[in-house]
C-alpha cells in the first residue's frame, strides 16, 4: 500500500476514537443487499484505488456489501473487472495479470459455472463474469463470505481487502433466542503495514503487543481491522444480549478472540448451527475462540452490568517456528450505552421448523482414513502429498457423491496451517490421535504443527458434482502450490 494511503490513515488513528460520534457506530455497518421475489442482484466491480490497491467496488464505493439470503433464493451477480492491465503489485506467481474471480466460501453450492467454479471462471481486465448460485432449500443458515480465488493472485488480492460477508438467514430456527437480538455483522482483515510511513504509530493505536506465545519473536507486519476500520467502535447497553457474527477475512492470520470481562454463548462455526448436528448442545461456552483465516464465529454476547472499558481483542497466536507473528491487538472498542436495542425484523422471516441431520459416525471414525492429504513445505513452494497445484492438474482425489469419508491431514512442517475444503462441512473430532471433547463441523480446520488431524467428509449433498478444491487457507500457501483438486462424482 502506498505512503499516501497510509498518511492518510495514520492520521484518522491519531484522531482517536475515544469522543465517536453516532456517525462512527452507524458506520459500522457495511451495506445489505437483500433478495427480493427470491432473488438477490447486484453488480460488483473488481477495481483498483489511486494508490493502487486492488478493491471491491459497489455502487461507486470501495466497499463490499452484506449479502442476506434465505433458503431457496437464488443470487446473481455481474462481476466486472475494471482492475488495469498492467499492476506494480507483487503476486507469488509473475507476472501478475490481475485476472479475478468469486468464491463463495462455505456455501453448499455447485461447483460447476455458473455458481462455484473458480477453476474455470476467470475475468481478466475488461472482462465481466455472471453468477447464477442457487441456494438449496434446505441449506443451513449460518455466516459465509465471498473472496476472490485466482490461483497466483489470490493472497494479493485477499490482503487488499477484496472480500465481504455473506448471511444466509434462519439462524432463529435453530438458536431462538437471538431472535430478537440486535445482530452485529464484523468482517475483520489483516492489512500490511510494511509500506506505512508511522507503522509503530499503527501499532500503538491498536495496543498490539509484540509476539510472546511462540519461540521465535518477529517483526509485526499486520495490524487488523474491523469492517474496513482500524479499531472499530462497536455500541453495545449495559446488560444487553447482542447476536455477533464474524469472520476472519484475513489472507494469512490467525485470531483467538476474546471480550473482555466477557464470554461467548456461541450458536454456530463455519456458518453450521452447532445444534443442526447436535440439538441436546445448541450452544457452548468459551472465554476465547481460535478462528483461523477463512473461519466464522457467531456467539451471543453480553453487554457488562457497569461502565467500564472493554475491548474485543485478538490474543496472541502461536502459529510455530517458521510461521508468521499473530500478536495480541485489540479490534474494537465496546462503547457502553450507544445501543437503540432495536429488534431486527426480517420482512420474510423464515417461518419453517429446524430440520436437523444426526448421524451415527462412531463406525467412521473407528475406520482406517480413506484418504490423506500431507502438507509440506520447503524453499521452493508449498504441497500436498508432495505436489504443487497447476491449473491444468488432475484430481489428486476423486469420492462418490451419496458417501462420507474419513480423512486425515497432516502437518509435516513447522508452522500452523488451515485446512479448507470447498462446498461443504466436515466433522473434525481428532487432533493428534486424542479425541476432541467437543467434535464440531467446520468447513476450515487448524492443523498443529507437526501434527494431524482426523474429520468426516458429508459427500451426500446431491447438488455437488463436478470438480473443486481442497487448500491450505493461508493464501500465500495456496498460492504457491499448496492446492489440490477434487472430483465429485
Amino acid at each position: 500500500m502506498s505512503r499516501v494511503y497510509w498518511s492518510f490513515v495514520a492520521g484518522l488513528l491519531l484522531m482517536g476514537t475515544g469522543a465517536a460520534g453516532d456517525d462512527q457506530l452507524h458506520l459500522a455497518s457495511p451495506p445489505e443487499v437483500r433478495s427480493r421475489n427470491r432473488i438477490a442482484s447486484l453488480e460488483l466491480h473488481a477495481t483498483a484505488t489511486a494508490d493502487g490497491r486492488d478493491t471491491f467496488s459497489y455502487q461507486g464505493r470501495n466497499i463490499a456489501p452484506v449479502i442476506r439470503l434465505f433458503p431457496g433464493d437464488t443470487l446473481r451477480i455481474d462481476y466486472v473487472n475494471d482492475l488495469p492491465v498492467h499492476t506494480k503489485e507483487s503476486c507469488a506467481i509473475s507476472p501478475c495479470t490481475d485476472m479475478t474471480n468469486l468464491h463463495f466460501h462455505g456455501l453448499e453450492i455447485s461447483p460447476q459455472a455458473p455458481q462455484d467454479n473458480v477453476i474455470d471462471m476467470m475475468a481478466m481486465p475488461g472482462e465481466t463474469l455472471h453468477y447464477v448460485v442457487e441456494i438449496p432449500a434446505d441449506h443451513p443458515p449460518g455466516l459465509f463470505w465471498y473472496h476472490t480465488h485466482p490461483h497466483g493472485e489470490s493472497h494479493r488480492q485477499a490482503l487488499d481487502g477484496m472480500s465481504g460477508a455473506i448471511v444466509i438467514e434462519g439462524m432463529d430456527r435453530y438458536a431462538p433466542e437471538v431472535r430478537n437480538l440486535r445482530e452485529q455483522v464484523l468482517v475483520v482483515r489483516g492489512e500490511s503495514i510494511e509500506n506505512a510511513p508511522d507503522a509503530a504509530a499503527l501499532l500503538r493505536r491498536v495496543e498490539a503487543q509484540a509476539p510472546s506465545c511462540g519461540s521465535e519473536p518477529d517483526e509485526i507486519g499486520r495490524i487488523f481491522t474491523v469492517n474496513g476500520k482500524v479499531r472499530l467502535t462497536i455500541g453495545i447497553n449495559p446488560g444487553e444480549r447482542q447476536f455477533w457474527r464474524i469472520v476472519n477475512a484475513s489472507a494469512d492470520r490467525y485470531i483467538d478472540l476474546q471480550l473482555d470481562g466477557g464470554k461467548f454463548e456461541v450458536v454456530a462455526l463455519d456458518g453450521m448451527p452447532l445444534a443442526y448436528h447436535n440439538r441436546k448442545n445448541p450452544t457452548m461456552i468459551a472465554e476465547h475462540v481460535l478462528v483461523p483465516p477463512a473461519g466464522r464465529l457467531e456467539a451471543i454476547v453480553t453487554g457488562p452490568a457497569e461502565i467500564t472499558r472493554t475491548s474485543l481483542r485478538t490474543r496472541c497466536v502461536n502459529t510455530g517456528p517458521d510461521g508468521d507473528a499473530n500478536p495480541a491487538m485489540v479490534l474494537a472498542d465496546v462503547r457502553l450505552g450507544s445501543s437503540t436495542q432495536e429488534t431486527q425484523q426480517r420482512s420474510n422471516r423464515d417461518l419453517r421448523h429446524a430440520e436437523y441431520k444426526q448421524i451415527d459416525l462412531r463406525a467412521f471414525e473407528a475406520s482406517s482414513p480413506d484418504f490423506v492429504a500431507t502438507f509440506t513445505e520447503d524453499k521452493n513452494g508449498f504441497y500436498i502429498n508432495g505436489q504443487k497445484y497447476t491449473p491444468d492438474s488432475a484430481p489428486m482425489t476423486r469420492v462418490r457423491v451419496g458417501t462420507y469419508q474419513h480423512w486425515r491431514i497432516l502437518n509435516k512442517t513447522r508452522e500452523l496451517h488451515p485446512m479448507h475444503i470447498h462446498q461443504l462441512h466436515f466433522l473434525a473430532y481428532t487432533e493428534n490421535g486424542v479425541p476432541l471433547e467437543h467434535p464440531v463441523w467446520l468447513d476450515t480446520v487448524n492443523v498443529p504443527v507437526e501434527g494431524s488431524v482426523d474429520v468426516i467428509m458429508d459427500f451426500t449433498n446431491p447438488v455437488i458434482k463436478g470438480m473443486s478444491l481442497f487448500h491450505c487457507h493461508l493464501l500465500n500457501h495456496e498460492d504457491k502450490g499448496m492446492m489440490a483438486k477434487i472430483l465429485f462424482e
